[in-house]
């Protein structure tokens, strides 16, 4: 089934195949305008497996595959979050105008919006399986739990692997390359996603501090990973901690408050300037500041 996403500021897909960080799926192709992911679905019963294309006018073909019994237009909307298409693009651009500093990052990385993992219950997993590991030997466990336990789809003439579902996850008694207690983390995960607690509505609803001591219940995830899970699987747009390690240097380079990490407090006032999207502005400073591997304090 297709559908079009027409985004109501500038967009680029491309900008988001090579994010570098959400779902592994994606990456950028010759001409940079498409994307493929398979993924898990809201409902948490069900996979997807979407390609997206966008033309020279700037609007999205979405060509969705999942089963018969599932709602396509769910998966859209799941896929606009992904992209964070579901926020008004116009306000983002306000946000650039009255900040010199944003604006001048969005003009850097023109089009660019935060990717997000396909769902919390993906990023709760991903925590799990990356604690304390290379990203890189993270992402072979992923990719070979999701060819052997989940869904693989042939998407534009290419295999991609959709991550187990949690009913899936929790039969699995032994998982390669995993210890048998992060087994038992994840099935904690999996369960979790089955009874709603992950449901990403409910995450991006709450209060962020509640929200972060409701994901922390969860066994292996501590304050680091409950900040990923909310911030970059949820949808949020507007919600700020104080956990995320590079920041304070990133800020400190770009805004140029001194040769020490910005505190909290000086983080916050600039935050001011960002709402209501403080979660986006934290983001692009991140992403800017990794392409340029500036040292986490300026």
């Amino acid at each position: 089934m297709k559908f079009t996403i027409a985004p109501d500021t500038h967009f680029s897909l491309a900008a988001a195949a090579a994010f570098g960080f959400g779902p592994r799926t994606g990456r950028p192709k010759p001409t940079g305008d498409e994307m493929r992911l398979a993924f898990v679905t809201d409902d948490m019963r069900h996979h997807a497996g979407v390609h997206l294309i966008q033309d020279s006018c700037g609007e999205i073909t979405a060509t969705v595959d999942t089963d018969a019994d599932a709602d396509p237009e769910a998966v859209l909307a799941q896929v606009r979050r992904v992209l964070s298409l579901d926020h008004p693009g116009a306000g983002w651009e306000e946000i650039g105008a009255r900040d010199p500093v944003i604006g001048g990052l969005q003009r850097e990385h023109p089009g660019l919006r935060p990717v997000l993992f396909h769902s919390p219950y993906e990023a709760a997993a991903w925590s799990i399986i990356s604690a304390r590991r290379y990203r890189g030997q993270a992402a072979v466990i992923r990719d070979r739990m999701s060819a052997e336990f989940g869904r693989t789809f042939t998407i534009a003439e290419e295999q991609v692997h959709a991550f187990p579902l949690p009913q899936r996850l929790l039969e699995a008694e032994a998982i390669r390359g995993v210890a048998p207690v992060r087994v038992e983390w994840l099935h904690a995960v999996a369960r979790a996603a089955l009874d709603g607690a992950l449901d990403a509505r409910l995450l991006a609803a709450m209060e962020p501090g509640k929200a972060l001591e409701h994901l922390k219940r969860l066994p292996g995830i501590g304050p680091a990973y409950a900040t990923l899970i909310l911030l970059r699987a949820t949808g949020v747009a507007d919600a700020m901690t104080f956990s995320e390690p590079r920041l304070p240097g990133y800020v400190a380079h770009f805004y140029g408050t001194g040769p020490e990490p910005a505190s909290p407090a000086k983080i916050e006032q600039l935050a001011q300037a960002w709402r209501p999207y403080r979660t986006w502005a934290a983001v692009l400073i991140r992403v800017a500041g990794d392409r340029l591997a500036l040292p986490t304090a300026a």
